[in-house]
């Protein structure tokens, strides 16, 4: 016996009375993952009236922090013991087996169904999730402004056992401590676990609320923001005791009722009337996570049969209670078989959804029955804290292992990212139909350069001078000849610098400093827009936008300012127009001539990703020129001589030529680095061209 447990088993002052209830089986909670599960599975699935079913994963939330807490309580009130070994053990046989399974299965279905490059974000996923780090890997994916408009990983849905694991990880040793503070002080270790629980839930709840103003991808996604929901969970399992006695009284059925009832509409109005617009969790979660907790706390009653009248017989009804016995194996299915449905099939309407949501019961079905159950209520395995550990190590090493032979092949079936014609310099055409000078090369398939994997990665070296999100200025960021006087701006947004190659050779040439100004998803119009980095209105941005314009007219008059922006911010052209006209109407009097790189074309898709499965085949990752070349009312502007001060070069007749089709892959050069943004490759290939017609346009002087 190690020393921490045989100090434990010595008396110690219990936790709290022992009153007519006991922490056993509950139908009603069993019930409640019913609802859980459905909720989530409707959301995900895209039922109508279910925009909010994403509150399921804080019903989760809530019955693990009772149950869990029940349980380690209760081990200290009746026998002053928490062994951890035997909690871990517990918790590892009863989640990880499961869990592993799904994992390495959906592996398998990456390989058969996902292009390599997928492929390898997959095998990264799979090992974050086996080692329950998924939820921090996906913060750290959706917060990364740089970061591709990538598909939904098949095993996003993990971030949820993550952040449980990690609660489980923590707050069993935080309970041990406090025990252990409580025997030292000769006192019941009941008012340390009731300050500790107050401190988390409302620490935890107070930056939930802060994070869900800041950056609402790891308020969401982040284990200390959702620490407060087991919190509230964990209150209810330390007045469970003494509500079991009131309930018990006549006057008591009456509040659990009202209790119960009211729990229940408040998960069903969440259900209902959230959606993905609800600022979520911070305060919204609050609803559906104390509705969750009324409904535990109206089923914590002396007797063992539920209510007539109350929310616990329908949560016990036996259909009812199947679907949660089912919850555990069915959430962790359901996702990846409709990932990877839709990976193969494309964009499936919600009735489809709904079929393939419906048909993961099945595979779901056969773990419960095959695994989960087995393992967890083995007699053998179950002896032994070391066999339950050992079962869980096991269950997260087989994924770990599949993770990498599905990272490692891959790779391999990328091959290397050599250029088409290796060893030879690429030069970017000045005119004509080819990217590259000299006659086109007429490959059709074959190595590109750069590759899928690099493409993702060939972004322009701006260093720190494309400001992420949460920056409201720039930092002074001169390239080329830094002394000169003469200076060219480039101002816009993560479109803008794309272009930093071809505006930096440019300037280079002609012996002139570059000066970037450029922020991430911030329109140079003045019109509010969301960021969905940070989830928000992005205030950042406006402040920004007016601290660039005020730098440009601050400094001395710039040889020339060349701009871009994305031209799909917003729908409204009344709005464009007038956003325009004041960010066009500042920079205009700064005196310097003004020029609108018009927006790239929009692919709609991952090309790299659709690449690296096609590269005997570049024509496959082409797309409609009808969808790719969307409106631009700017370009029109110019185009139509309404905005007669402002010049423009465009360089689609190149990278969209006529025709149906615009190309992912020209002259062997992979031209898109994501859905939207050229490779800086490509830019810089470009640079000619771009040079040339401002040459040509009398906005630079022209080099022998």
């Amino acid at each position: 016996m190690d020393p921490v447990t045989a100090a434990l088993d010595r008396p110690v002052a219990p936790i709290a009375r022992q009153g007519r209830y006991r922490l056993g089986f509950r139908p009603d909670i069993e019930g409640l993952r019913a609802v859980a599960v459905l909720t989530v599975l409707g959301f995900h699935a895209a039922v109508p009236f279910c925009t909010g079913g994403y509150v399921g994963v804080d019903l989760f939330f809530v019955i693990s922090g009772f149950l869990i807490s029940g349980l380690l309580l209760g081990s200290v009130a009746d026998r002053g013991v928490i062994r951890l070994k035997d909690f871990y053990a517990r918790r590892a046989r009863r989640i990880l087996p499961a869990a592993g399974v799904v994992l390495v299965v959906t592996a398998i279905g990456g390989l058969l169904l996902l292009p390599p490059l997928r492929q390898r974000d997959l095998a990264y996923d799979t090992i974050a999730a086996a080692l329950n780090l998924g939820n921090w890997r996906f913060v750290a994916n959706q917060t990364d402004y740089l970061a591709a408009n990538t598909d939904p990983s098949p095993l996003l849905h993990y971030w949820s056992l993550g952040v449980e694991e990690q609660f489980y990880l923590l707050w069993a040793p935080l309970l041990l401590g406090l025990v252990l503070l409580a025997r030292r002080l000769r006192r019941s270790p009941f008012p340390l676990v009731v300050g500790a629980v107050a401190a988390i839930t409302l620490g935890s709840f107070a930056l939930s609320v802060y994070w869900t103003g800041e950056s609402r991808p790891l308020a969401y996604l982040g284990s200390p923001s959702r620490a407060w929901q087991f919190g509230v969970g964990a209150a209810v399992a330390l007045v469970a005791p003494a509500a079991a006695g009131r309930f018990a009284r006549p006057a008591g059925l009456v509040v659990r009722r009202v209790l119960g009832w009211a729990g229940a509409a408040a998960i069903a109005w969440s259900t209902v009337t959230f959606g993905p617009g609800t600022p979520f969790p911070g305060t919204a979660a609050l609803l559906p996570t104390l509705g969750a907790a009324a409904v535990i706390l109206a089923g914590t009653a002396g007797d063992t049969s539920p209510d007539a009248a109350g929310i616990g017989r329908f949560l016990g009804l036996a259909p009812i209670r199947a679907i949660g016995r089912l919850s555990f194996a069915w959430y962790l299915w359901h996702w990846p078989v409709l990932i990877l449905a839709e990976a193969r099939l494309g964009p499936l309407p919600w009735p489809a959804k709904l079929a393939l949501v419906l048909a993961s019961a099945l595979p779901a079905w056969l773990t419960m029955r095959l695994v989960e159950r087995p393992l967890r209520f083995s007699a053998a395995v179950a002896a032994r804290p070391s066999r339950g550990l050992a079962t869980g190590v096991t269950a997260m090493m087989l994924p770990v292992a599949a993770g990498l032979l599905l990272g490692s092949g891959a790779a391999h079936s990328m091959g290397t990212d050599s250029p088409t014609t290796v060893g030879q310099a690429l030069v970017g055409a000045a005119e004509g139909p080819t990217l590259l000078a000299g006659p086109g090369g007429g490959a059709t398939g074959g190595p590109v350069f750069p590759g899928p994997a690099t493409a993702r990665e060939d972004f322009p070296q701006l260093a720190d001078c494309q400001v992420p999100p949460p920056a409201i200025s720039s930092p002074k960021c001169l390239f080329g000849d830094t002394t000169s006087a003469h200076r060219i701006v480039l101002l816009g947004d993560s479109h803008a610098a794309q272009w930093f190659p071809a505006v930096a050779e440019v300037a280079k040439r002609r012996g002139w400093a570059l000066e970037v100004l450029t922020k991430s998803g911030c329109p140079l119009p003045r019109i509010t827009v969301q960021s969905p980095q940070l989830g928000r209105e992005y205030r950042e941005c406006d402040t920004w936008r007016d601290a660039a314009l005020d730098r440009v007219a601050a400094g001395p008059r710039p040889e020339l300012i060349v701009m871009s922006a994305l031209n799909r911010y917003t729908a409204d052209r009344a709005a464009l127009a007038r956003g325009w006209d004041y960010s066009l109407g500042r920079l205009g009097a700064t005196g310097a001539p003004v020029v609108y790189l018009r927006d790239t074309p929009f692919a709609a898709k991952d090309i790299p990703t659709c690449l690296s499965g096609e590269l005997a085949n570049w024509s496959a990752c082409a797309f409609p020129r009808t969808d790719g070349m969307l409106a631009d009312p700017l370009a029109e502007d110019v185009v139509w001589g309404r905005r007669p001060a402002l010049r423009m070069v465009d360089v689609t007749d190149v990278l969209c030529p006529p025709g149906d089709r615009c190309p992912a892959v020209l002259d062997g050069v992979l031209l898109y680095r994501d859905d939207a943004h050229l490779t800086n490759t490509a830019a810089a290939l470009l640079s000619q061209r771009v040079a040339r017609s401002l040459e040509v346009q009398g906005l630079v002087p022209v080099l022998p």
